[in-house]
């Protein structure tokens, strides 16, 4: 209650501070991409020159994952953090390097996550655990209390506030992915406008993947008796979305937990055009064993869909 509180007198602080005619005038979060008119049009990880203008295509990072997570519980139902009902939820936006690899915590001046992983970087670099006010309020800044609505009803963290885990998102990969970096947005930059810019980034790939839509349609629901095999999950969304992505399981490959969905972009991480790729890394899912699609513990579950 007392974030919600927090947040709705941000916003009230950003519209008592704006004029009469810009009352209801947000301020806007996307990028300075007026320069990438002129640079060659080219998929990510397909160029065959070094991209100039790191600014109009995510580089090095161009091998670009939407993830989801297929959480039973919370952890947090007794604060009022529950799942969306008939939803997978949002992971993140991950930019992996062409070549399978991945950076990390690549800006430490824009590091916003409060429990850092790892916590030492592999050239021994340690992240510091940040210790500021949550994104969340950077959002509200920004008077995007829609998009704030939004994040809490379908990017939902298992075992830890909301706003840590976005953080964490955003600390971790958006600050190796080229198109958010601050020198994008400008001499009009604001600061946290790049935060913000990413996770309606992150928001607009996931919409993307309405993956439990997409696995019930082909007759595949969440069940606490039938299990299923990998390929009958994989071939689900591969008719729908043209490749294989990578299906997560625990519980030795019979829990099924998380997607990856891989792209190559083309354009900007924000407004570019994503291109599905078969996934690039082994599903730990069991290829012999049923695989469980777990029903949710009804109490960790709402309804989402309807008007607040």
């Amino acid at each position: 209650m007392a974030t919600a509180l927090a947040l709705v007198s941000a916003l009230l602080a950003l519209q008592a501070g704006a004029s009469a005619s810009s009352f209801f005038s947000l301020p806007r979060t996307f990028p300075n991409i007026s320069a990438c008119v002129n640079e060659p049009i080219t998929y990510s990880c397909e160029n065959t020159t070094t991209i100039q203008n790191t600014c109009c295509s995510p580089t090095p990072g161009g091998l670009v994952l939407q993830t989801q997570f297929w959480d039973t519980y919370t952890g947090l139902e007794a604060r009022g953090q529950l799942l969306p009902k008939n939803s997978w939820t949002i992971h993140g936006l991950w930019p992996d390097n062409c070549d399978g690899s991945y950076d990390q915590y690549c800006d430490l001046s824009r590091q916003y996550d409060r429990d850092p992983s790892p916590s030492v970087l592999p050239d021994g670099t340690r992240v510091p655990p940040y210790k500021g006010p949550g994104v969340d309020t950077f959002v509200a800044e920004f008077g995007r209390l829609d998009l704030l609505d939004y994040m809490n009803k379908y990017w939902i963290s298992q075992g830890s506030p909301n706003a840590d885990f976005w953080g964490h998102e955003f600390a971790k990969h958006a600050t190796c992915t080229s198109t958010f970096d601050v020198a994008c947005y400008g001499p009009d930059y604001k600061k946290n406008q790049d935060v913000v810019d990413f996770f309606e980034a992150v928001i607009r790939a996931y919409k993307m993947y309405p993956t439990w839509e997409l696995l019930a349609a082909s007759g595949i629901f969440p069940s606490n008796r039938t299990t299923y095999s990998l390929s009958q999950l994989q071939n689900a969304l591969k008719a729908q979305t043209g490749a294989v992505p990578y299906l997560g399981c625990g519980s030795n490959g019979t829990v099924l937990q998380e997607v990856w969905y891989f792209h190559h972009v083309l354009g900007s991480e924000q407004f570019g055009h994503f291109k599905t790729l078969d996934s690039t890394t082994a599903s730990t899912c069991s290829r012999t064993a049923g695989i469980h699609y777990y029903e949710r513990t009804p109490t960790s579950e709402r309804e989402v869909r309807l008007l607040p």
